[in-house]
């Protein structure tokens, strides 16, 4: 359990530094809405991490930010509503809401209506490959580089954080490089698979250096033609290669 406690405190930590800089992304202008799911839907992101976090995995999934329809809505990385209560058992929860709520980007938390592509994708493949959640735990561990949701325009587009330059948006990455490093040392992770380039790139960045084998494969999302070619079988092939 020492595990566990470890990594909830240091998800306390990120979430409460991390609220500050995304306020500073609103009041500097460079993004108009900011959500913290690690606030709002703090419940469902402890009981994930309980469920999944003390189970021995060394390698480290790491996604970039949460999705409007997944940890977004539910606190938990690649979070998709079935996935959620069907495989990871995680239900009844009570998910709040963001303390500016934008009208288009609604949070609906467990009980949300659309499944997250990139969610079902992702934890599809690792249910194909390993069974059960509790074996999918012993092999891999999930974390979001950055867990905040950044919303900008009229239309309240999502914005990844690569999309965004300057200090503050600086800050915010590097907190959260601190936050990896923690979660690996926390772990004693030897692997950290990059779910996209972008989360590749700070894994290299941040663990430059270490020990840690770190590794990529293509981002589950829709957007992107990779994972939709021949039907998702060559992303699913590409996936499977890295795990261990």
């Amino acid at each position: 359990m020492m595990v566990v406690e470890q990594l909830i405190r240091a998800a306390v930590s990120l979430r409460d530094d991390v609220g500050p800089l995304g306020d500073a992304l609103v009041a500097e202008g460079t993004v108009d809405s900011v959500y913290n799911p690690l606030e709002y839907a703090w419940a469902p992101h402890e009981a994930f991490i309980r469920r999944g976090g003390g189970r021995g995995a060394k390698t480290l999934l790491l996604g970039m930010n949460p999705g409007p329809h997944g940890m977004g809505q539910m606190g938990i990385p690649f979070a998709a509503t079935t996935v959620v209560r069907e495989l990871l058992g995680i239900s009844g929860l009570e998910v709040g809401q963001p303390r500016d709520p934008h009208p288009l980007r609604p949070v609906n938390g467990l009980a949300h209506p659309r499944e997250e592509v990139s969610g079902t994708r992702l934890w599809g493949v690792l249910a194909e490959y390993y069974g059960t959640a509790d074996s999918i735990f012993e092999h891999v561990f999930l974390v979001n580089h950055c867990p905040l949701m950044l919303f900008s325009g009229p239309r309240a587009a999502n914005i990844t954080p690569d999309k965004v330059a300057g200090t503050t948006a600086q800050a915010l990455l590097e907190r959260c490089d601190e936050h990896l490093l923690e979660v690996v040392g926390v772990l004693g992770a030897e692997r950290v698979i990059g779910v996209g380039k972008f989360a590749e790139a700070r894994a290299r960045a941040a663990l430059a250096g270490t020990a840690v084998e770190i590794v990529g494969c293509w981002h589950p999302s829709p957007a992107s033609p990779l994972a939709n070619r021949n039907g998702g079988a060559d992303w699913r092939a590409n996936v499977r290669a890295v795990l261990p």
